[in-house]
């Protein structure tokens, strides 16, 4: 926005321009200055948050394959519990069928029938110690198997508390992720709120400035023709002629006076190429996506474009253009010197027009809007037409040559080529277009 306001001062300083006037004009711009600094830190904010996500989702999924690997635990604690169960029923069952045994033989009463029969002791101790010893090792089989059974349940116990801490962690990620999810929601519309508070602002001062050239340009034409009518009289009155020459009569307005587009220029050849130096021009951008190839080639992402060569800014805005934006720069070497690029849509602008700009100066802040940028060969008026429009090639939906030759130069340059809607494109290039 630098030429804009050296044209403010030299306007109030023409007294042209009211002093109200020029000082809303710097008070905007100050706003749009502020507002871009905010969407730098809310752009942060956004990335770091996002990040943040990204860190709760991989905690989420580690604790989620835990909760998974205590439930393998428990079902094999549990199974090995039923079958420490079957065993401890299979050994009662086998005690007590002995038991039954021992009572149908009668030895249960073996000590009673020694002494009213007079049988000898040492028959009834050999029983006495058979059972005995049959019954200690039934009731030590059991012993172990309720012992491995308490065990177990120890187990059980210590497998379901891990559960229930690493279920606890689970909902409190999902919270946390909740939370963090809704602030990048929030960033992103306050976002939103203030790159269209500085599309409002910039229009607004463009409107401005517009309406003080043409006044000036108006005043500076009436003097001309007071000027001019003076001279006229004195020289019909006799008077001796001015020893300087006539002010030339006064030409049409610099400006456009017309919102209607020029009628197409013929596209001219690249003007004495030399050799120069190109860089990727979306190298900065952050999550940069390709997308269709039509005028020129669609990209998705956030983050600082630059020039690709050195070269001189023509325009940097067009209402007729999503967003409102139109960077034009003519390119002043290399094998496209003389070209125009373009670069358009969901851009906030950094340079301004006449700027001179060598590559890798920024041109402007690509923000996550609808309809993400795009960039290509740009009308040699740089007034917001396309080569494919003037040329008659984009349909709406297609790809074109022009837009395939200029997605060709940027993969020539590093830079991810755009997605071809027909192969071949619309269209042919104008004699001696480079190709890449």
């Amino acid at each position: 926005m630098a030429g804009s306001a050296a044209l403010t001062v030299l306007l109030a300083i023409a007294g042209q321009v009211p002093p109200a006037r020029a000082s809303s004009i710097s008070t905007k711009q100050s706003q749009v200055g502020a507002d871009r600094a905010q969407a730098s830190v809310l752009q942060q904010q956004v990335t770091q948050a996002g990040a943040a996500v990204q860190k709760l989702v991989v905690r989420y999924d580690q604790v989620l394959t835990q909760d998974a690997a205590i439930n393998a635990q428990i079902s094999v604690a549990q199974a090995r519990l039923a079958a420490d169960r079957r065993a401890s029923a299979a050994a009662v069952g086998r005690l007590r069928h002995f038991a039954l045994e021992d009572y149908m033989s009668g030895a249960g009463t073996a000590a009673l029938a020694i002494w009213l029969s007079g049988s000898s002791m040492s028959s009834l101790a050999v029983d006495q110690e058979y059972t005995d010893l049959a019954t200690r090792n039934i009731a030590a089989a059991i012993d172990a198997v309720q012992l491995d059974q308490e065990r177990t349940r120890a187990a059980e116990s210590e497998l379901r508390i891990q559960q229930e801490h690493a279920r606890a962690t689970a909902s409190h990620l999902v919270n946390a992720r909740t939370a963090a999810e809704a602030a990048v929601t929030e960033d992103n519309a306050r976002l939103a709120q203030l790159h269209g508070n500085m599309t409002a602002l910039m229009a607004s001062i463009a409107t401005q400035l517009q309406a003080q050239q043409a006044a000036t340009e108006q005043a500076l034409a009436a003097k001309q023709a007071a000027a001019a009518s003076t001279t006229g009289q004195a020289t019909s009155s006799g008077s001796p002629p001015s020893a300087s020459p006539a002010a030339p009569p006064a030409g049409p307005p610099a400006g456009p006076t017309s919102t209607s587009p020029p009628a197409p220029v013929p596209a001219p050849a690249p003007v004495h190429p030399s050799p120069g130096s190109y860089t990727d021009p979306l190298a900065s951008v952050q999550g940069l996506a390709p997308e269709r190839i039509d005028q020129g080639v669609d990209y998705s992402g956030y983050g600082t474009v630059v020039a690709l060569g050195a070269g001189t800014v023509l325009s940097i805005e067009n209402s007729g253009w999503p967003g409102g934006t139109f960077i034009a720069y003519r390119l002043a070497d290399g094998p496209a010197a003389g070209l125009v690029v373009y670069v358009a849509e969901d851009l906030l602008p950094e340079v301004s027009v006449g700027q001179s700009v060598t590559a890798g100066t920024p041109l402007g802040t690509m923000y996550e809007g609808p309809d993400g940028i795009e960039t290509g060969w740009a009308d040699p008026s740089g007034d917001g037409m396309t080569m494919a429009r003037v040329a008659g090639q984009f349909s709406g939906a297609n790809s074109t040559a022009y837009g395939a030759n200029f997605s060709q130069f940027l993969a020539s340059l590093g830079a991810s080529p755009g997605v071809l809607q027909n192969d071949p494109p619309t269209g042919q290039l104008a004699p001696n277009w480079p190709s890449w």
